[in-house]
């Protein structure tokens, strides 16, 4: 049965995008300044050993072809769960089969825990800290407003392998709060692994993250 969320939302912020140099920026309202992704920015800033490792183990093409396989299942459930969040009756519509059903873990996980969304892809950014980027949801998880995110994955993931997850989240969660004056003390990562029935479930204080993000960014 599909849930009916009820929606509290905050004015977005209209950021345009544009690639330079290979990499993605965030044009501010004032079309002057322009901010690194918090994913480019962090790519940058931590360590790539375990990557590039992963590509050598592999080969470079089938590193690729996975990469981008990745990126596009990333995509698709990403916008499945949008429509599903704004409570769009025909979510799944147009998708292929297998990315709904790696939606499903995602959707019970949002049923059981999430409501009183205060936004749904929302553009965020802070001069202070260099970046800006788009969290996926900002919502009221068991009760307390959380800056959630949706990741997909082959294999389950061992806490100390996603660093970049929790720091991510928690630069959301410095942004909104510094733009819409409003806490929002928890991070939640949620994972869709292929062949399990269950998500896998981070649900974080970001105050174990601040100090670990500011010494990222400033290396």
């Amino acid at each position: 049965m599909k849930q009916k969320f009820n929606h509290q939302l905050v004015t977005p912020i209209l950021l345009e995008t544009e690639t330079i140099n290979g990499q993605r920026h965030y044009v501010l309202e004032d079309g002057v300044t322009k901010l690194k992704s918090v994913t480019t920015l962090l790519g940058e800033k931590l360590d790539k050993t375990a990557l590039l490792e992963w590509r050598q183990k592999v080969g470079e093409e089938e590193a690729q072809r996975i990469s981008n396989q990745a990126a596009r299942r990333g995509t698709s459930i990403h916008n499945i769960a949008e429509r599903y969040l704004l409570n769009e009756s025909n979510y799944s519509k147009g998708e292929m089969p297998i990315n709904v059903e790696s939606f499903l873990p995602i959707k019970q996980a949002l049923d059981d825990h999430v409501n009183n969304i205060r936004g749904i892809e929302l553009a965020l950014y802070s001069k202070a800290l260099g970046c800006a980027g788009r969290t996926d949801l900002v919502a009221e998880y068991d009760g307390k407003l959380s800056i959630i995110d949706f990741k997909t994955s082959r294999k389950l993931k061992e806490e100390r392998w996603i660093e970049s997850y929790f720091l991510q989240s928690t630069i959301y969660s410095m942004m909104f709060q510094r733009l819409y004056n409003m806490e929002v003390n928890q991070i939640v990562i949620m994972i869709t692994v292929d062949h399990e029935k269950k998500p896998q479930l981070f649900v974080r204080d970001r105050g174990l993250y601040v100090d670990r993000v500011l010494e990222v960014l400033k290396g």
